[in-house]
């Protein structure tokens, strides 16, 4: 066996025995067991409650792991070693790898923190909030910015607008041998729906705020923030588990949003869907995304025949499980079958998937045929 098979395997296994291995070798195998053996074997690793002793610790892993890693390793250690504690205060909430998992955090501890440590706590999340912005933000208004009407042409298109194969083709007598390009005379482009509120689609986000449903509830309102801010959709974003809150008119907002959310409680769909009734008043142009595991704890028989009666009425029900990178979620399989025989899509996406699902669906294409295009496992229904 050689020596880097030997060295990868003391490393993995945490093994007591540190020779031949290098200096940070020895940190990197200390700095794991520090976690992943405190509950295994007596007196060895663990981080105890010393916040300094912590945050060299989180330097280390830093310094060891990428930083997708990092956040893995890190939400381990607050369910593994009870760190939560720590977030109180502010120098050690400075040194944490912010991601969604971290702002869940923050959300449901928020109203046990002083006021020093919510300022950071707000900057954390402000961070997080501007970088999953800039990654989700341009996709999304690429996809859902309906506002270009393909079947009326314009030769005064704007820039954005421009057909370039169908210009290209009208102008291929402006070729310019000398500079082996055409150069456009004419422009051909789409032109532009000009759209009252009536003719407006309406999205509906009503999303479960219990705790399971954490990351769900972040990448929602990122994304309800996002299409709000599109003149050419009526946005609204409604939280739930036994109480509801309608954070529609902080969508501006973002981390406003995500500060008015309570993550934790219960959970009681058929009184949201009661609710988000009450504000629709064009179901067929209403698509309304019930995000939630489907873990009823009001009314099931209720919840069940208010989704067929807005799916009767004409609204487009899709019923996403989880909107997160944590892979299959946990769900209520009864319930999920049972929704997807009323010829609603039920099914788990990714953030990145989400921008392609709301311009399917802002379409009228089938989005279970999506789903299943994109290697996304639907829900049977059952009866």
């Amino acid at each position: 066996m050689t020596s880097e098979r030997i060295r990868r395997w003391k490393l993995a296994l945490g093994d007591d025995d540190m020779e031949g291995l290098g200096e940070r070798d020895q940190r990197l195998s200390r700095a794991l067991s520090a976690l992943y053996d405190s509950d295994s074997k007596k007196g060895r690793g663990g981080l105890g409650a010393s916040s300094p002793k912590v945050s060299r610790w989180l330097g280390d892993i830093r310094e060891f792991f990428p930083t997708p890693v990092v956040q893995v390793i890190q939400k381990d250690a607050f369910e593994r070693l009870n760190l939560k504690a720590l977030m109180m205060e502010p120098e050690f909430l400075e040194t944490l790898e912010a991601d969604v998992h971290l702002v869940a955090d923050l959300i449901s501890l928020r109203g046990a923190m002083p006021e020093k440590t919510m300022e950071t706590a707000r900057m954390v999340v402000g961070k997080v909030v501007e970088d999953l912005m800039k990654r989700l933000q341009s996709k999304t208004v690429e996809k859902l910015s309906g506002a270009v009407n393909r079947s009326q042409r314009t030769h005064r298109p704007r820039h954005a607008d421009i057909d370039w194969p169908r210009t290209i083709r009208t102008n291929l007598r402006h070729y310019q041998k000398d500079y082996n390009t055409v150069v456009p005379e004419t422009l051909v482009g789409f032109a532009r729906k000009t759209r009252t509120r009536a003719d407006l689609d309406h999205v509906m986000l009503c999303v479960d705020q219990s705790g399971s449903m954490a990351p769900s509830v972040v990448y929602a309102s990122i994304f309800a923030a996002v299409m709000a801010s599109l003149p050419v959709l009526s946005t609204k974003l409604v939280c739930f588990d036994t109480s509801i809150v309608d954070l529609t008119e902080d969508l501006a907002d973002p981390i406003k949003v995500l500060f008015g959310i309570q993550l934790g409680g219960g959970t009681d769909i058929n009184a949201a869907l009661a609710y988000c009734e009450t504000k629709i008043d064009r179901p067929s142009r209403t698509h309304l995304l019930l995000i939630t595991d489907l873990y009823e704890g009001g009314d099931a028989a209720a919840m069940l025949a208010r989704l067929a009666a807005l799916k009767q009425s004409g609204v487009n029900v899709i019923v996403l499980l989880a909107l997160s990178d944590d892979g299959r979620p946990s769900y209520d399989s009864r319930h999920a079958g049972a929704i997807a025989a009323m010829d609603c899509p039920v099914f788990a996406c990714t953030p990145d998937q989400f921008p392609d699902l709301m311009a399917t669906a802002l379409t009228k294409q089938n989005v279970g045929q999506w789903a299943s295009a994109n290697g996304i496992e639907l829900v049977r229904g059952t009866q």
